[in-house]
């Protein structure tokens, strides 16, 4: 039984790492399509979101059986509850970047992101991918320092969200209502993927740790 049960723990890490990697290359494929007015790629970043929901039923699937089934104790308890709250922050990601799709698609064939601002979207976005690809390799090898450099990263993306509504609020704005609806759900789409990587990395430093890391 306990093959089985360490097993099962080595499969809900690599489903984890595997969601990871599908969120981030969600995240950059919904990008070009919301930079470039792509409505395909957009349609295929929405259609492959599915495979993520799925990856994330799988997973915590196994994870209550675990815990039904091998009754885990101490660290190994910690890591199947952690492992069920990191999927459902792995999954809103792919949500995410999901909506920005959606946004591509609504607004096709005009481009749903004004030149003006695009440059400061386009960090955003390369800052999201970059945490997303940072957390495969946190999950991997839990390395913490990796999980800091996840924050820093985080807090980049926080102060250019904040720069977005500065812009939208200075007097030479001159784009109209929906278009300015359209810039604040996006930066607002973007910095909540950032946010809900920072939750995944916290959760890997408390397996590690037993602590928990208050937010700051």
């Amino acid at each position: 039984m306990r093959k089985v049960f360490q097993a099962d723990l080595q499969q809900i890490g690599e489903d984890l790492i595997e969601m990871s990697q599908r969120v981030a290359e969600a995240m950059e494929r919904a990008w070009d399509s919301l930079a470039n007015a792509d409505v395909d790629l957009a349609q295929e970043v929405i259609a492959e979101d599915a495979k993520i929901d799925f990856l994330q039923t799988q997973l915590d699937e196994r994870a209550i059986d675990t815990l039904a089934l091998q009754g885990p104790v101490a660290s190994d308890l910690r890591m199947i509850v952690g492992s069920l709250r990191m999927s459902a922050s792995l999954e809103r990601m792919g949500d995410l970047a999901r909506h920005l799709a959606q946004l591509a698609r609504l607004r096709f064939p005009k481009r749903a992101v004004p030149s003006a601002i695009s440059e400061t979207f386009s960090k955003m976005a390369q800052l999201d991918i970059r945490i997303a690809r940072e957390l495969g390799r946190l999950l991997d090898t839990r390395d913490l320092a990796i999980a800091s450099q996840i924050i820093e990263l985080n807090r980049e993306l926080d102060k250019l969200h904040s720069s977005v509504f500065q812009i939208i609020a200075e007097e030479n704005w001159q784009e109209d209502a929906p278009t300015t609806v359209d810039v604040s759900l996006t930066s607002r789409y973007l910095e909540r993927f950032g946010d809900h990587g920072v939750s995944v990395a916290r959760k890997v430093t408390y397996l590690v740790t037993g602590e928990w890391e208050p937010q700051g």
